[in-house]
């Protein structure tokens, strides 16, 4: 995949890249570094059940090969952020999901290529990154042979402002930005608001 590009409202250079080859990147942003420490690794959604030690080298797997687990953001050429985009049949939460459905629509709900999850470093916060970061996850994804890309966001709407944990996910007008639908309204919440299914065709 080509790199997406952009720029910073200070004019610093964005780019956008496949995490293949960058674990090291992807574990600045994403990772723990103090030996046996706890933290997701962005494993919520593929495989919960992994210890602490098992995650990093899940991930460092998955950064092995083609497609990889997601794209990074880079301004001026260091990592900022990170948005993890695959196969929804990949992520073992969401195939097992009570509270966000499978929907039908133009390929099979398991095939959808999924945003599930962003996070952009706290010196690199309120510079549009979140944008960025999703633009580039749907080239990805689009680049794979992806048709259909999906993300469950949380409600903008609701009054009050979204915390970094809550929004970890995305927001409706994060997504609507970047030409996805509302499809339709889950069970699920985050910070006590709603998520919806959005979809975008690619």
């Amino acid at each position: 995949m080509a790199a997406t590009t952009g720029t910073t409202p200070d004019g610093g250079t964005v780019e956008v890249l496949p995490a293949v080859g960058r674990f090291d990147d992807f574990a600045l942003v994403a990772g723990v570094q103090k030996p046996g420490a706890g933290g997701c690794w962005c494993m919520s959604y593929r495989d919960s059940r992994l210890n602490n030690l098992e995650r990093p080298l899940y991930m460092a797997d998955e950064c092995s090969r083609d497609p990889g687990p997601g794209v990074l953001a880079y301004v001026d050429g260091e990592v900022a952020g990170w948005c993890s985009i695959a196969p929804r049949s990949s992520y073992r939460r969401l195939m097992n999901s009570r509270t966000i459905p499978f929907l039908e629509g133009p390929v099979a709900p398991a095939d959808a290529w999924v945003a599930v999850c962003f996070v952009v470093r706290p010196k690199f916060r309120r510079q549009g990154l979140m944008n960025a970061l999703l633009e580039g996850a749907v080239e990805h994804a689009r680049a794979h042979g992806a048709r259909v890309v999906e993300g469950y966001p949380i409600e903008s709407e609701t009054p009050g402002k979204v915390d970094v944990i809550s929004g970890y996910v995305g927001t409706t007008r994060l997504f609507e930005r970047a030409g996805f639908e509302r499809v339709a309204e889950t069970t699920a919440h985050s910070g006590g608001r709603v998520r919806w299914v959005m979809r975008r065709e690619v």
